[in-house]
C-alpha cells in the first residue's frame, strides 16, 4: 500500500471543497498526476490489484478530509471567503513552475502550443461565467436524483482536471451547497448518487487524459498549463479594502506559494 497517498489524498479532498480549486492541480503538484490517471484508466485491467493499492490509500484520504473538514471549509467561506482564496491563489501559482519544468516549455513548445495553452485559459474563463446558485435542493424526487447523479458526472471531469474545480462546476449547476449540506448531515441517499456520478465519471475521463498524455504530451501539458491560468483568474476573490486587509491577504497568498514550495521539496 502507498501510505504516503493518505496524507496527499487529505490536500486532494481539502482543495475538492473550495470552488475554483482542483484536486488535480494538487496531484500536479504532489508529483502523482500522471501515475493517478494511469492507476485510475487501469482500474480495471489485469494489473488491478497494483492500482487498487496506490488509490485506496489516496481515496481515503480525500474521504476524510471532506468528511472531517467540511464544516471547517464552510465556517472558512463564511468568515473568511477572499483570505482562504487568496491561500489557494498561492498554491495554484507555486504550481506554475513545476509545469513549465515538466513541460519543458523552453525547449518543446512550438506557436501552436500556445494556442493550447490560451484555449485552456478560454475554457475556464467560459465555465466561469457561469450564474451561482446557492440555494439547498429539499426536493428528494427521482428527477432530483437524477440530476445530481448527472451532476457528479459532470463535475468529476473537472475534479481530475488541473485547473478546472469540480466544486466550481458543482456551484454553476445548482448543486453544491446540496452536496455540502448532504455530506455535512451524512444525508447517505444524496452522498451515494452523487458519488456514483463521480466514480463513473472519473473512471470515464481518465482514459481518455492518459490517451492524450500518451499521444500528444505536450499539447495536452499546454492546455494544462493555461486551465491552471485561466483558474486564477476565476477565483480572484478582489483587492484588500484597507492596510490591515491586505497585510492578511499578502500574509496568506505567501503561505500558499510556501506550502506549494514545500511539498514539491518533500516530494521531489
Amino acid at each position: 500500500m502507498y501510505w504516503k497517498n493518505l496524507y496527499r489524498g487529505f490536500l486532494m479532498g481539502v482543495s475538492d471543497l473550495v470552488p475554483g480549486v482542483s484536486g488535480g492541480t494538487i496531484a500536479v503538484l504532489l508529483g502523482i498526476y500522471q501515475q493517478l490517471i494511469d492507476s485510475i484508466s487501469g482500474l480495471f485491467t489485469r494489473e488491478w490489484k497494483k492500482h487498487i493499492q496506490f488509490l485506496l490509500p489516496l481515496a481515503m484520504g480525500v474521504a476524510s478530509a471532506i468528511i472531517i473538514l467540511s464544516k471547517v471549509m464552510k465556517w472558512l467561506l463564511n468568515h473568511y471567503e477572499m483570505a482562504t482564496f487568496y491561500f489557494f491563489l498561492g498554491l495554484i501559482i507555486g504550481v506554475l513552475p513545476y509545469l513549465f519544468r515538466e513541460s519543458n516549455i523552453k525547449q518543446l513548445f512550438k506557436w501552436y502550443h500556445y494556442l493550447f495553452l490560451l484555449a485552456g485559459i478560454g475554457i475556464i474563463l467560459l465555465i466561469g461565467i457561469g450564474t451561482e446558485k446557492t440555494e439547498i435542493i429539499t426536493d428528494r424526487s427521482l428527477l432530483t436524483y437524477g440530476y445530481l447523479f448527472l451532476s457528479g458526472v459532470i463535475a468529476s471531469a473537472a475534479m481530475i482536471l488541473p485547473g478546472i474545480s469540480g466544486s466550481f462546476v458543482l456551484l454553476i449547476l445548482g448543486v453544491y451547497y446540496t452536496a455540502i449540506d448532504a455530506v455535512d448531515h451524512l444525508e447517505i441517499s444524496v452522498i451515494l448518487v452523487m458519488g456514483s456520478g463521480i466514480f463513473i465519471g472519473v473512471i470515464s475521463i481518465s482514459k481518455l487524459i492518459k490517451f492524450f498524455l500518451n499521444h500528444y504530451r505536450t499539447a495536452t501539458f499546454a492546455m494544462v498549463i493555461g486551465l491552471v491560468i485561466g483558474s486564477v483568474f476565476v477565483i480572484f476573490p478582489g483587492w484588500a479594502v484597507n492596510f490591515s486587509q491586505m497585510l492578511l491577504f499578502v500574509f496568506v497568498f505567501s503561505a500558499g506559494l510556501f506550502v506549494a514550495y514545500i511539498l514539491g521539496k518533500v516530494e521531489y
